[in-house]
């Protein structure tokens, strides 16, 4: 058995926070409460009335004892009807409950940097909507009652049997203390291995989820018997730990149990004593001894729902744990406008203005010299209004208002590291102007895919600016930034839906016809046309009834119907065939004329007719110029078209 993992550090926290979604649903949790409170009040009064019911069959009194057998009935028919209706009542609430939960996690994961989803496993994300919100559903729809009842209980069977004798009642506490001793030890043990059975759990969905995905490769390299043993222990593991819980919580029952029996044992030999004695009478005992032996029933009941209780905490504070991790921050303020076809704007606040590195600095209505990085106000010229270009008192020339999109992108003195120990690009200079074609090219490593993920502020640099259309991107609201953006990245993804919808995706709104023309675009069109259904057939499983050609040539699609003014293309046509590829570069050309586009390559004969080429090794830009003036320098790039050197 492995060492227990972690005691949960959020304990309270968990349950204080699970206790505020409850508390979204004041008026049913307060009705289940009252239904169970009155279920467990008449099972209480029901077991109370033994003594009346004896006690008038004693003496004969055959009237009284028709009445209280009649009034037990009606308090045993209220009991009944009440716990039907907690129960119903509970199942609407409980689910209003998780699906609160589930919408709020999933809200909040969309807002979660892409850096979060680089550092973790699908399988291990997939597991907080399905293992651990299903183990605070089991929690709710089986415990969450019973919790209440059973606390009702104990507090009223310790207090009516105190009512009928308080001798024999000590003897019964004695037996309380014993029960909750053993039950405190079990649950402090059993809790932090059902903290390390829902961590392991999810580290196994997500092995699962990795595997079932690449069973191509796996059955390729024969790589199942490797995967058979490396999925064991990982079971194993996940068998441990839940050996480990389980070994803990169902001892509780037995342990319970016999002490109850033990406890009830002593209590009907003294009781019996006291009754020869007179000390106590018969109807009372009688009702006694039913009320000690259901001592028992509730913290049994309780025990039952244990492992419920401590798996569902454990889940929820996996849950709660992703639901406090930190957002993507977005300190931007400039926003992206559509004002026709084509036509973008770069909406500025009011007030203020672009000073130098593209900082936004404060647009002063009277003269006042400032520095443009200053958070002061700048003074521009007399007369400048919204939309103008102003130049301040320094010389400094500040955009007011708003200015039109032109795709002007450029890094200065940019370095960066996905950890701040390893930096993989240093001192990144490069520009590409409105309309411009920028290609990369370099091995494996080199840096190329990481520069386009910080164009669209999917990281941030460490040192050093970028900016587009002379704004700082760290100025700019992600969303706009993003939207200005169109990106085909060479491993494509499909959503299950049909291919309409699929490039509908990059644009919500489009119409049927935009759909079509941006498929035309792409060169998809008559592929499409070709399947059973046209445009309404649908694709599953991540497009795996299309062919990768005919995937990438969706993707191509998907970014056409978003008209951007930047494009990034991460090698687009290495999936597609040399015939399939020369008949979309003619679309290609259409969709990056008049856009800036920067093109991730792996084949030299897609980027000679690039505006410039950047040949990057180990982070750096080592050379940069036209396909003809590279290959005139007789340098790194020269050896790679004379297949001296091979680009991966």
């Amino acid at each position: 058995m492995p060492a227990p993992g972690n005691k949960p550090k959020n304990l309270l926290h968990t349950v204080r926070e699970l206790m505020a979604y409850l508390g979204r649903h004041k008026l049913l949790f307060a009705a289940v409460a009252v239904l169970v409170t009155v279920s467990a009040v008449a099972n209480l009064l029901g077991t109370y009335m033994i003594r009346p019911v004896v006690d008038a069959l004693a003496a004969g009194n055959y009237t009284a004892f028709v009445e209280n057998i009649i009034l037990t009935a009606c308090i045993y028919l209220a009991g009944v009807v009440a716990a039907l209706g907690y129960t119903q009542t509970m199942v609407h609430a409980a689910q209003k409950v998780l699906v609160d939960i589930r919408r709020d996690l999933f809200e909040h994961i969309q807002t979660l940097p892409l850096r979060y989803f680089d550092t973790r496993s699908r399988g291990d994300i997939m597991s907080y909507f399905t293992n651990d919100v299903d183990t605070v559903a089991e929690a709710m729809n089986n415990s969450f009652a019973m919790v209440i009842q059973s606390f009702i209980q104990i507090v009223g069977t310790l207090t009516m049997i105190f009512i009928l004798n308080w001798q024999l009642s000590l003897i019964v506490v004695l037996g309380y203390v014993a029960m909750f001793a053993y039950i405190g030890f079990s649950t402090h043990r059993s809790r932090r291995y059902f903290q390390t059975q829902q961590t392991v759990l999810g580290e196994l969905d997500g092995y699962v989820e990795e595997m079932v995905c690449g069973q191509k490769v796996v059955k390729v390299f024969n790589h199942e018997a490797a995967n058979v043993a490396s999925f064991g222990e990982r079971n194993e593991q996940l068998r441990l730990a839940g050996t480990g819980a389980q070994a803990y919580a169902a001892s509780m029952i037995p342990a319970v149990v016999s002490i109850s029996y033990v406890n009830y044992a002593i209590v009907a030999a003294v009781g019996g004593w006291m009754a020869i004695t007179g000390a106590i009478d018969v109807g009372a005992l009688a009702s006694y001894l039913v009320l000690v032996r259901q001592t028992a029933l509730p913290i049994n009941q309780f025990t039952q729902q244990s492992n419920f209780l401590l798996s569902a905490l454990a889940g929820a504070e996996r849950v709660f744990a992703a639901m406090h991790e930190e957002p993507e921050v977005d300190e931007g303020r400039v926003r992206l406008e559509q004002t026709g076809k084509s036509s973008w704007v770069w909406r500025i606040p009011q007030g203020w203005g672009i000073g130098s590195w593209g900082a936004l600095v404060r647009v002063a209505e009277t003269p006042a010299r400032s520095h443009a990085n200053s958070s002061e106000p700048a003074a521009c010229e007399a007369g400048a209004q919204v939309g103008d270009t102003a130049v301040g008192v320094d010389g400094t020339v500040l955009a007011v208002g708003s200015l039109p999109l032109r795709g002007d992108v450029r890094f200065h003195d940019v370095n960066f590291g996905y950890e701040a120990a390893h930096e993989v690009l240093h001192d990144i200079n490069l520009y590409a102007e409105p309309g411009q074609t920028i290609a990369f090219v370099g091995s494996t490593g080199a840096g190329k895919t990481t520069i386009t993920n910080l164009i669209n502020r999917f990281y941030d640099v460490q040192d050093g600016e970028i900016t587009f259309d002379g704004i700082n991107v760290k100025n700019i609201e992600k969303d706009s930034l993003r939207r200005s953006l169109g990106i085909v990245l060479q491993d494509t993804h499909l959503f299950t839906g049909t291919i309409a919808e699929n490039i509908r995706f990059g644009k919500l709104d489009a119409t049927d016809e935009e759909v079509r023309a941006a498929a035309r675009v792409a060169n998809a069109d008559s592929f499409i046309q070709r399947l059973p259904h046209g445009y309404d057939t649908m694709v599953t499983s991540d497009g795996a009834n299309l062919s990768q050609g005919q995937r990438q040539l969706l993707a191509i699609a998907r970014a056409a119907i978003a008209d951007p003014p930047v494009l990034i293309l991460d090698e687009a046509t290495s999936s597609i065939d040399t015939r399939t590829e020369m008949l979309i570069n003619r679309g290609m050309k259409q969709l990056m004329d008049g856009r800036t586009t920067f093109m991730i390559a792996h084949r030299l004969s897609t980027v000679r007719d690039a505006d410039a080429i950047m040949v990057l090794d180990h982070g750096r830009i080592i050379e940069r110029g036209t396909h003809d003036e590279l290959y005139a320098m007789h340098g790194e790039y020269w050896q790679l078209c004379q297949g001296l050197k091979e680009l991966d």
